[in-house]
């Protein structure tokens, strides 16, 4: 029996008026030298030509379903047409942006559900512009999980990790003020975010046995009650619960000595308390090439580690280097997804 080709991946365009198309076109043109797996971008096509043309880059482009991306992509950039049309000038978001970036990941997502898609990478969107126009989730994540419940009837919890070659960061808490940290902060839900890292680095990422790290709260993870108790109260039963699950954890361990390369061997990804004890060793260690990831959807998902960029857009001085990591995590999670389980 021949082997199940492989689907390619869903890219959406993002904003239209960002970097989205600047990077998704660098992408493709370095699709080789890369080795990139085939993917499609969802997108209106005259827009992305357009944007091509302001940035001389010789990227022919095709419209094609998504059972047509793979055979195409070798030779021409796969564009998925969306209905709506594109007028967002580079760096000017308009009326039509919203509407663009909403209708692309909505594709995106029934179309890793109807398997004609592998896996989902999204180009950045500005919440700011959805929000103008009434958008209502907190943010891009969000949507993608109740995109799930509506398609799959999936109550999710997407967790978010950042990711690159030599380390995986997961924050527990995100995007909220520091002094919102410690009331949001429970047991359970370091317990919960923990099983889905866990989860997924095996599903996914094919780690047996992942190993977690959790930093303490407190400087030097509290030093014994005499910085504070939440490392006593609250961090630990949750690491002894995890631990009573099966799952190799230890902690609370101080972030301050967690990120230099000999402590890095010792776990496949850390469970930081708050946004900035994760990103901040992450993105000195990977700036230009990390990758978010989205755990805990029923679909893959990652998507580059920065935003829009609109002071940039248009120029050709947008990197490329987060996109092509994003595309190739997606297909290689996508792959060990797809691989079966080994014999017992």
């Amino acid at each position: 029996m021949l082997p199940e080709p492989r689907l390619p991946l869903a890219l959406t365009i993002g904003e239209p008026a960002g970097i989205g198309c600047d990077i998704t076109l660098s992408a493709w043109l370095r699709r080789s030298e890369a080795g990139l797996s085939p993917f499609y971008v969802i997108a209106d096509p005259e827009h992305l030509a357009a944007r091509a043309q302001q940035l001389a880059l010789s990227v022919p482009i095709k419209v094609v379903t998504p059972e047509q991306a793979s055979a195409a992509f070798h030779t021409t950039l796969p564009v998925v047409a969306l209905d709506e049309r594109a007028t967002a000038k580079p760096g000017l978001p308009d009326e039509s942006s919203a509407d663009v970036a909403i209708a692309s990941i909505k594709r995106a997502v029934r179309d890793v559900v109807e398997r004609r898609a592998s896996a989902i990478v999204t180009n950045p969107i500005s919440k700011v512009v959805l929000y103008r126009k009434g958008f209502t989730d907190p943010g891009h994540t969000e949507y993608l999980a109740r995109l799930a419940k509506d398609m799959l009837g999936v109550d999710a919890m997407p967790v978010m990790m950042l990711w690159c070659k030599t380390l995986a960061v997961v924050p527990v808490t995100i995007h909220v003020p520091l002094i919102a940290v410690r009331p949001l902060l429970t047991a359970d839900l370091i317990v919960r975010t923990g099983r889905i890292v866990a989860h997924d680095l095996t599903e996914r990422f094919g780690i047996r046995v992942p190993r977690l790290a959790v930093t303490g709260l407190n400087p030097h993870a509290g030093e014994d009650g005499t910085i504070g108790d939440e490392e006593a109260t609250t961090i630990r039963p949750a690491i002894e619960q995890l631990g009573a699950l099966g799952i190799a954890v230890r902690g609370p361990l101080p972030a301050d000595t967690l990120f230099h390369p000999a402590a890095r061997r010792d776990y496949d990804a850390a469970l930081c308390m708050y946004h900035d004890q994760a990103l901040i060793p992450i993105k000195t260690i990977a700036f230009d090439d990390a990758v978010n990831v989205t755990l805990g959807l029923p679909f893959i998902r990652t998507s580059p580690d920065h935003g829009t960029a609109f002071d940039i857009a248009g120029t050709g001085g947008a990197n490329p280097s987060s996109l092509i990591a994003s595309l190739r995590l997606a297909a290689r999670m996508a792959e060990t997804q797809r691989a079966p389980a080994p014999a017992a």
